[in-house]
């Protein structure tokens, strides 16, 4: 196969591992820069150009795409999908993984477990949301966070009221969350390709941190799932389309609550705590679907 890697950063240990993968496995892959392509629009012959170069003969696409640049990057990807290349993830379901409220009620929807969650506009609604998610202390998140930045937790009434208010008065969107003392400052990252957990770690916050993300200083180690979190894992990318995602849960009392699903998850964490191969199977899932000749009609996406 020849593949496309859309990514901006091509020396990013998950992205030098994917390519080690695809070679490995005698494939062609190419590392594109998401913000150097340019997009031709055009009735009958879509196309894509970077460097100067028409992109084409392709059979699929692995998009990395980073937070910052979500909207140009779906654009890109986008129009691999019209020109019939396979997505290793569709635009549309890594747009509802980056969308939090959406991902949240698509999950809620499907009866997946979650934290009490309370979204308002209404700075003067800020007590009322945080006696719906059960009082303080409450986690107050930014919409467009990513990595635990943007991520509070309001200890008292009166510092979460001051932080919402905040927030809200330079007009940022912010979902307030159920605090969930008995997870310990500590989540749970599965990696799902296809319908299975191929592997998963726990993450421990250092002390003083509820966050428990690796890029806040937090650590992970190799952890034995149990069914019931290995099927929220799986219903969870199934229910917003992801073929492969990173869902991040906590251990409640009621049982797995997931936090955030992760369109593009990095595995350097994940390889280093369990001693597993994840590239692999992400190129061994584009051979089952994207074979040479066997790419998406043109036209869908």
């Amino acid at each position: 196969m020849k593949i496309a890697l859309l990514a901006r950063n091509r020396h990013l240990y998950s992205h030098r591992r994917i390519c080690e993968a695809a070679r490995a496995r005698g494939h062609e892959i190419e590392v594109v820069n998401t913000l150097r392509v340019s997009i031709n629009i055009t009735s009958r012959r879509p196309a894509l150009y970077y460097r100067k170069r028409r992109l084409e003969d392709f059979d699929a696409v692995i998009p990395r795409i980073g937070a910052s640049v979500t909207f140009y990057g779906l654009a890109v990807l986008r129009q691999f999908e019209v020109m019939g290349v396979y997505p290793l993830n569709e635009s549309v379901a890594i747009g509802r993984s980056r969308d939090k409220l959406r991902c949240l009620q698509l999950l809620a929807r499907r009866g997946i477990g979650l934290p009490v969650t309370a979204f308002t506009h209404d700075p003067r609604q800020a007590e009322d949301i945080i006696d719906l998610v059960g009082g303080a202390p409450v986690v107050i998140k930014l919409l467009e966070g990513t990595q635990g930045i943007g991520v509070v937790l309001g200890e008292t009434v009166k510092s979460a009221k001051s932080v919402i208010e905040a927030f809200q008065g330079v007009n940022v969107n912010i979902l307030v969350q159920q605090f969930i003392k008995e997870a310990d400052s500590t989540d749970i990252r599965a990696l799902v390709i296809g319908d299975k957990v191929v592997a998963s770690m726990k993450r421990q916050g250092p002390p003083g941190e509820f966050r428990s993300n690796l890029h806040r200083g937090g650590s992970g180690e190799k952890v034995r799932i149990t069914p019931q979190e290995r099927s929220a894992a799986v219903r969870a990318a199934r229910t917003l389309g992801l073929n492969v995602c990173g869902v991040d849960m906590l251990r409640s009392k009621s049982g797995p609550l997931v936090l955030e699903v992760n369109s593009s998850p990095g595995i350097e964490g994940l390889e280093k705590a369990t001693g597993i191969d994840v590239a692999t199977p992400m190129i061994e899932f584009l051979e089952r679907h994207a074979a040479p000749g066997q790419t998406r009609t043109k036209g869908k996406g």
